[in-house]
């Protein structure tokens, strides 16, 4: 339930708190007092796009926040799960800024989220019902959605959007396996031929790089020999410059040294190392030179392979790796051959089998819906006649679809008779905006119980309609209200008096900006502007009336904002 609304610097509302009762609120004003500036507000509050012209002049932001006592809001909190926010003591505030340069801000229970964030939790709070939404029963999913309330068919509806999603899935899969069998057949001789060809070759990992390595070698036997025997005869070699014969007179003078000074003979292990070191380098050097051969025919054939190899390369890959893993595509295209048949015969059946059961679930919301519908055409009828619709019926028809469809294997259309004798329409065709509005107030009374949003928001429900069937609008938001919280903007006196909780809006103009001021009506106050909404406040013969409407003694006004 909306137990508060704040609002600054929004328009004409300079700083207005709205305090929200249970049951039937109404809120009431001249024409222009800023009466549908709340409205706005709220709808901020709901994930409505928001302008930099909302902004009061003057102002850098403008705020609007609210209070949400969700005692009675059993679907907010999977809504709040879902989007991380915390709900302490089953209470909910929402704001948000609009700032005057454009840009937004918006928070739940006192942490930063996001505008849609708060469209998911406004969907679970209130209903807003004004024009807008009253053009929204001219969509054909809004009558079959109402239907479905009407008759509880959520379930099955899940069921049906469900399994229709799944066989979707598995047509989706059956066309693409088949058009992949298809591609394959087209393309089969080619893949085994490199299959086959890549088989043949059979290229290893990194053969290219020793090949390469191998080839450079026996193309250069002679220097290699040459290089590898300069090397050996340096390290150990008999001449006097080999490192063999340097090390050895560096180790004759150490020795002299070590006798003079004891503390330099730790150096004789790192001499000993380092020409162990140089006699196994020279003895790697010889077995290197004596490994070289000349072999003019092991050339050639490392030469004719990495030709084969560079085909391979230049054909299918631009390494050995990419090369294997086009011939494993290949032969993973391949298997699709011997596969596709088996796995597009399992398919099939799950397909045969999500057919079975669409239909079946699809049947069964046909049944609910029919039952449905001549409920409510009855319920519906009954009520339009007291909301100023004499004569007027309407009947949801079942319209039969080619196929079914995610929504079921029908279509709604809600056929309206204004008038006796004519022939029923859809409502698209036949009803005004104040018709519009009547009908989906007949609807929101029948679908009250059903419906598990605690707020109910109704934005000039009573254009168009004069005093006696306010009255009987009065009568059914009343109604409503029994179970709801509802809050009605109105010009109609007989709905104003029937309100458990009456605001007032009023604008005065004695500053450079327009004001707004917002208070909360009882006793003599609330008396008087009945009879304002009457014709005149000073007439004493409205006052009574007002008091007749009213039927309340003497009370106090309570002056709860200024904007």
């Amino acid at each position: 339930m909306l137990t508060e609304l704040r609002v600054r610097n929004l328009v004409v509302i300079s700083d207005a708190t709205i305090p929200l009762e249970p049951g039937l609120n109404v809120l009431t004003g001249e024409t222009g007092a800023g009466k549908s500036i709340l409205i706005d507000a709220l709808s901020l509050l709901l994930g409505e796009r928001a302008s930099s012209d909302l902004v009061r002049p003057g102002a850098e932001k403008a705020v609007v926040e609210a209070a949400f006592d969700l005692r009675r809001s059993n679907g907010v909190g999977i809504a709040a799960d879902e989007a991380g926010v915390d709900i302490e003591d089953e209470m909910l505030v929402v704001r948000r800024d609009i700032n005057a340069e454009g840009r937004n801000r918006a928070w739940a229970n006192g942490s930063p989220t996001t505008v849609g964030v708060l469209s998911s939790l406004g969907r679970s709070l209130v209903d807003l019902h004004g024009q807008h939404e009253a053009q929204s029963l001219l969509r054909a999913a809004t009558q079959r959605d109402i239907l479905d309330a009407f008759g509880g068919a959520g379930e099955e509806c899940r069921r049906v959007k469900e399994t229709h999603r799944m066989l979707a899935d598995l047509r989706a899969q059956e066309a693409e396996l088949n058009q992949k069998r298809d591609d394959v057949l087209r393309r089969a001789d080619y893949l085994r031929h490199v299959v086959k060809e890549i088989d043949e070759t059979d290229p290893k990992p990194g053969e290219d790089e020793s090949l390469a390595t191998e080839a450079r070698r026996l193309a250069n036997v002679e220097d290699l020999t040459r290089l590898s025997d300069q090397l050996a005869e340096l390290l150990d070699g008999e001449t006097e410059g080999s490192a063999a014969s340097i090390l050895g007179a560096v180790a004759r003078t150490l020795d002299q040294l070590t006798r003079v000074d004891r503390s330099v003979a730790k150096w004789e292990d790192l001499l000993e190392s380092l020409s162990v070191g140089v006699a196994d380098l020279a003895r790697e050097v010889r077995e290197y030179a004596s490994s070289i051969e000349v072999d003019p025919g092991r050339l050639a054939d490392i030469e004719q392979r990495r030709d084969r190899l560079y085909r391979m390369l230049q054909k299918y890959g631009s390494t050995i790796e990419a090369v294997l893993q086009t011939g494993q595509e290949a032969r993973d295209e391949l298997d699709v051959l011997d596969t596709a048949h088996l796995d597009l015969e399992q398919i099939a059946e799950r397909r045969a089998a999500a057919e079975e059961k669409l239909e079946g679930f699809a049947a069964n919301l046909t049944a609910l819906r029919t039952a449905a519908a001549e409920r409510l055409a009855a319920t519906v009828s009954a009520l339009l006649p007291s909301l100023g619709m004499p004569g007027a019926t309407m009947r949801p028809r079942l319209d039969p679809l080619d196929q079914t469809g995610p929504s079921g294997r029908e279509g709604v259309t809600f056929m309206v008779q204004l008038n006796k004798g004519i022939e029923p329409r859809p409502v698209a065709q036949v009803a005004s905006g104040g018709e519009l509005s009547r009908i989906m107030l007949a609807l929101k009374v029948i679908l009250a119980s059903h419906d598990a949003i605690p707020t109910l928001v109704f934005d000039e429900i009573d254009q168009g309609i004069g005093a006696e069937t306010g009255a009987q609008v009065a009568d059914a938001l009343a109604k409503v209200a029994r179970t709801r919280q509802v809050l009605v903007i109105t010009h109609l006196p007989q709905i104003a008096a029937r309100a458990a909780h009456h605001i007032r809006i009023t604008k005065t103009e004695d500053g450079p900006l327009a004001t707004a001021d917002v208070e909360v009506l009882t006793g003599e106050e609330r008396v008087i502007e009945i009879a304002r909404m009457l014709g005149d406040p000073d007439d004493p013969v409205l006052r009574q009336h007002s008091q007749e409407l009213l039927g309340l003694t003497e009370g106090r006004t309570t002056k709860v904002g200024r904007g």
